[in-house]
């Protein structure tokens, strides 16, 4: 594996050192000017930038959700369909506090800088993210160019799976005792049957997520992938100890030809020298890519 960058600060004070900083953001300009298309490949660090919560591991689970820490619930306790089943206010308190949480974020302006690059690309983008949170649609992406590998916190379904119905959760506004990660007000209940409903997230343990609406992005993902000639793929904040994101990129790269821009804080080493491992968050590393391009187009003009 190759290291190809490591944080400008944490860089020590040498001319080589800053050179092989340029050189990397440099080359991560060329493979974007070079491109056909671009490929969003999105991991939980993505929505770090904009404020939100990062579960890497139980401690900063706990950390954001001391109620669930002191009853001493892990997060794969309870982002388990069994504990709707076991314990439902303090399963829709969770899911009911981060649906009312990703509706109130502001997506941070790294999500403008990919949608501005991806539409100026003669065959565009296409975004493939493990995260739940709908950032991309806030931010303007066309819906029918995501592929939500584990479903949405904003589509709900019947969690006795009395249908294959998947329905928007608008209608839905959940009143969190915060303290408590508690759910005071009603659940949502199922448009047919009338019971309770659950989020239409893949969870941990989880055997009957409905996954046709997922199946349908897919779909769509690859015939899009079947067109492009030069695709370039930005992976973001995509670790490897669920490594959903991390295969989709690979898959890009080693079967439609692709090249590879790794953005990741703490594991950002790539295999080929052709591509290109940023060693810093996603917003940070996405504005030094975006001021290369400011300079190289400066220098072109002179």
């Amino acid at each position: 594996m190759v290291v190809e960058l490591t944080l400008v600060d944490a860089l020590p004070n040498t001319n080589t050192s800053m050179t092989n900083f340029e050189d990397s953001l440099a080359r991560a300009a060329g493979l974007l000017q070079q491109a056909d298309a671009l490929v969003i490949a999105a991991g939980a660090g993505m929505g770090v930038d904009s404020g939100l919560p990062d579960f890497r591991g139980n401690t900063g689970f706990w950390k954001a959700y001391p109620a669930l820490a002191n009853a001493g619930l892990e997060f794969t306790q309870i982002a388990s369909p069994a504990a709707f089943h076991s314990l439902p206010e303090l399963a829709w308190g969770f899911y009911g506090h981060r649906l009312d949480l990703y509706r109130r974020t502001r997506p941070h302006a790294g999500f403008s800088l990919l949608k501005r690059w991806g539409e100026r690309m003669e065959r565009g983008y296409s975004v493939f993210t493990s995260n739940v949170d709908g950032q991309f649609q806030q931010s303007g992406f066309d819906a029918q160019r995501i592929n939500e590998c584990h479903g949405s916190i904003h589509h709900l379904q019947c969690l006795q799976g009395c249908s294959a119905d998947i329905w928007p959760a608008d209608a839905f506004a959940p009143d969190v005792d915060a303290a408590a990660c508690s759910l005071r007000n009603a659940p949502p209940s199922c448009q047919r049957c009338g019971g309770m409903a659950r989020p239409n997230i893949l969870m941990f343990g989880d055997w009957d997520w409905n996954g046709q609406q997922q199946a349908a992005q897919q779909a769509r993902q690859q015939r899009w992938l079947g067109s492009v000639e030069r695709p370039l793929v930005i992976e973001l904040g995509a670790g490897s100890a669920i490594p959903s994101v991390r295969h989709f990129s690979q898959t890009v790269v080693q079967n439609y030809g692709g090249r590879l821009i790794r953005i990741n804080l703490r594991e950002a080493e790539v295999a080929d020298r052709r591509d290109v491992g940023l060693a810093m968050s996603a917003l940070d590393g996405l504005n030094r890519i975006a001021a290369m391009l400011d300079k190289r187009a400066d220098t072109s003009r002179e």
